[in-house]
């Protein structure tokens, strides 16, 4: 074998671990979220341009400061853990542009990774997160109301999520969720403690 062919074989072994990061998602991850997933951006730019044209100015300006933080890595000495203030934007529909309020939400780690819970509000989440890249992790989790037991991951579109979350500072991280059941056409969390 040649030291070229060698190297193409080492390769191609190494290009399929750091192409999937974790491989766990693809057997997840439901047909429908993957769907949401691929027009992302496409969505996302969507539900921008109308929350800008539609919202006030002030909820607007809100959601730039929010959108202009860059993205960090995560695995910069990032650990997720603990209590943390969240609050919900809705962008596109109607209205075009909602700011909630600052609630309740709580990560934890069982020892395969980070887990969100959103414990105030009437609207929660529960869910993990799976590494997509240094920058982006991908969220798997399920939408229900207060007072109700969530459903598992997979039960079905009206309680399934699927979101990037993006590290912003020390101490903040957001994540977005395009195309969710309910209300809006991208709904993003925004993290602090």
């Amino acid at each position: 074998m040649t030291c070229r062919a060698a190297l193409a074989t080492i390769f191609c072994l190494l290009l399929p671990a750091s192409a999937l990061a974790d491989g766990e998602i693809t057997r997840l991850i439901t047909k429908s979220d993957q769907a949401r997933l691929d027009k992302y951006e496409a969505t996302r730019t969507a539900a921008v341009d109308a929350a800008r044209k539609g919202g006030t100015s002030g909820d607007v300006a809100q959601l730039d400061g929010v959108l202009a933080k860059p993205a960090l890595a995560f695995n910069e000495g990032f650990d997720m853990v603990g209590n943390w203030q969240c609050r919900t934007i809705k962008l596109g529909k109607q209205p075009p542009l909602t700011v909630y309020g600052w609630f309740k939400c709580r990560v934890t780690d069982d020892g395969s990774g980070w887990m969100l819970e959103k414990t105030s509000g009437s609207q929660r989440t529960k869910g993990r997160f799976y590494t997509e890249s240094d920058k982006r992790l991908t969220y798997l989790g399920v939408g229900y109301v207060a007072g109700e037991k969530p459903k598992r991951y997979g039960a079905g579109p009206d309680t399934d999520q699927v979101g990037y979350a993006y590290r912003t500072g020390k101490n903040e991280f957001r994540i977005e969720f395009p195309a969710p059941a309910l209300e809006s056409l991208m709904d993003i969390i925004e993290l602090r403690r």
